[in-house]
């Protein structure tokens, strides 16, 4: 069994989730914006102000966010000449990576803890860190990874 970065690199890109993630989201606004809307703001003022963010750039980066379906524009309900840029069920899904980048963020690049923290609303504690989980629940670490092909996975699976 080869390293796991190795396998990775061995891997066509047709084969990989990552490229196609990168596409849609691989550069510092779009995570950005992405965060802004998971804070909650909508319209174009509302990011463009509270990321100070030029113009253009933002309105290239909500179209790119829009076309690969993570946010989608739609008109505003009280004011139909304004338009709303609100999260699909697509962005939504992306929230554990953002997490984890921020968490790894933390650690790693300003060691810090950020403010504010992100905390469970039932009862107000900080969510845990993002981390990697089997089937069964363990928590796993880089070491207790492979990689199997499609076809290899489906052969134990019948077999089991």
């Amino acid at each position: 069994m080869g390293h796991l970065i190795e396998q990775l690199t061995d891997l066509g890109d047709e084969n990989c989730g990552l490229p196609a993630a990168l596409e849609a989201m691989g550069e510092r606004w779009s995570f950005l914006i992405l965060r802004a809307a998971f804070n909650g703001l909508k319209h174009f003022e509302e990011m463009q102000s509270s990321l100070g963010i030029a113009r253009n750039i933002l309105a290239n980066r909500l179209g790119r966010l829009v076309v690969s379906g993570i946010l989608e524009r739609t008109p505003c309900p009280d004011d139909r000449r304004k338009v709303e840029y609100r999260l699909t069920e697509k962005g939504e899904s992306l929230l554990p990576a953002m997490i984890a980048l921020r968490q790894w963020g933390e650690r790693f690049g300003t060691g810090i803890p950020s403010d504010p923290v992100l905390c469970d609303k039932r009862d107000g504690q900080p969510i845990a860190t993002v981390g990697l989980k089997a089937h069964d629940g363990r928590a796993l670490e880089w070491h207790d990874l492979m990689w199997l092909s499609q076809r290899d996975l489906a052969a134990r699976e019948a077999a089991e």
